[in-house]
């Protein structure tokens, strides 16, 4: 019996975002694992739950045993699913999927069924504060092969110098604290414009998506679903919180846009919902969010009963072991959709030996045991995190109130 020998916490920031990778060693000489357990924005919390909680518990347990170890370890707190332990326990699952893939000599896709695909169609992020820059973002992006591109004019909300229309101006209150100030009607006729313009410029052809990232109200999220119709997306990410899963119902009665949701969830009674009623056409859950590829394969299998597809949360705050464990669902899942893909800098690669590769509009993954990447822990220390106070998302409406984003 293989068994945990040490359970550790990798911190490094190669592209100045703070990812945690969680390293798994056994008690075979050179066998470990790598999982992903990235929560940027509280990652000194996942850290201390991997070192001073889990740790004491799976060190001489049988790597063999993923789905006990994964309800362990979820229910061993008592309180559960939250996302400081959710991308805990994510971290050790897919380390021990990686283990496993190696003591098999196959790839995890293999261990998942197998491939139904070669390489996963991804889509990249243009972007700009006005419509001949986005215009310019979306060729740049559409040169190298890409066909599904995410179009955003300014920040989320629109947020961000130039990007607010002269006719509503940003003025708040005198006193008003800073913050990430942004008009949500603003934000509407900015990115309805940039659209359309998009849309005209690269006609039907091109696959539009585009994020709220929950910016909107309700009632205006469902006003805009309906606005964008006419430009026929791939799809409308994130319309809504999770705190407003129900007015999804109402989207879908108004409008035939199609809706992906999920990165911001992080409990079953969140995503089960969303799919079993069909208010939703993509999953986009942020896998170490939920908890790894063990509670992933199984809501993916629920989402192909559903017709819902696969859409993971692919941002630049996923670690390159993340991207890889996406890329290894992705292939083998019937009902994969499209990846989201924040491209690795060399820093990241070198730090990240075995990266997936992207090749046109697809990204392929290495034929190496497990997930097929490595860390360099000694390059990895020369990229330290920096635990700062997260300024993006101290999002504010016109009056400064604090919005939750």
């Amino acid at each position: 019996m293989t068994t945990i020998r040490d359970v550790r916490v990798i911190l490094t920031a190669p592209d100045n975002i703070s990812l945690v990778v969680v390293k798994i060693e056994t008690s075979e000489p050179g066998l470990y694992g790598l999982g992903c357990a990235t929560f940027t924005q509280r990652y000194l919390a996942v850290q201390t739950a991997v070192e001073q909680h889990l740790k004491p518990l799976l060190v001489g347990r049988d790597v063999s045993r993923i789905e006990e170890l994964w309800q362990l370890m979820t229910g061993n707190a008592y309180w559960r699913n939250g996302p400081v332990l959710n991308n805990a326990v994510a971290g050790v699952d897919i380390a021990l999927w990686d283990i496993k893939g190696k003591q098999a000599n196959m790839p995890v896709y293999d261990l998942l069924g197998g491939k139904c695909r070669e390489a996963a169609a991804v889509y990249r992020h243009a972007g700009g504060h006005e419509p001949k820059q986005i215009e310019d973002s979306v060729r740049q992006l559409l040169e190298t092969g890409v066909r599904h591109i995410r179009v955003q004019c300014g920040g989320y909300g629109g947020a961000g110098k130039g990007s607010t229309p002269e006719r509503y101006p940003l003025v708040p209150p005198d006193g008003s604290l800073s913050g990430k100030y942004y008009d949500p009607r603003a934000y509407t006729l900015a990115t309805i414009g940039a659209i359309e313009h998009v849309r005209n410029t690269f006609g039907p052809s091109l696959e539009i998506i585009h994020d709220i990232h929950e910016r909107l109200p309700p009632a205006m999220a469902v006003e805009f679903a309906k606005q964008m119709e006419k430009y026929h997306l791939f799809f409308l990410e994130d319309a809504l919180s999770p705190e407003n899963l129900h007015w999804f119902a109402h989207i879908r009665s108004a409008c035939t846009t199609p809706l992906a949701m999920g990165e911001l969830f992080n409990h079953p009674l969140e995503w089960v919902p969303a799919i079993t009623n069909r208010w939703i056409d993509f999953m986009r859950m942020h896998i170490t969010q939920m908890g790894g590829i063990t509670p992933a394969k199984k809501v993916a299998n629920i989402g192909e009963a559903f017709g819902v597809r696969t859409a993971w949360h692919g941002p630049g705050d996923v670690s390159p072991v993340g991207h890889a464990a996406n890329l290894h669902l992705d292939l083998a899942s019937p009902n994969f959709g499209i990846q989201e893909l924040s491209l690795p800098s060399a820093r990241c690669e070198e730090v990240f030996p075995g990266c997936p590769q992207l090749r046109g509009a697809y990204y392929y993954p290495n034929d190496r045991p497990g997930l097929g990447i490595d860390i360099d822990e000694t390059a990895a220390k020369k990229y330290p995190c920096k635990n700062e106070v997260v300024e993006w998302t101290q999002a504010r409406l016109p009056d400064g109130g604090l919005h939750r984003a």
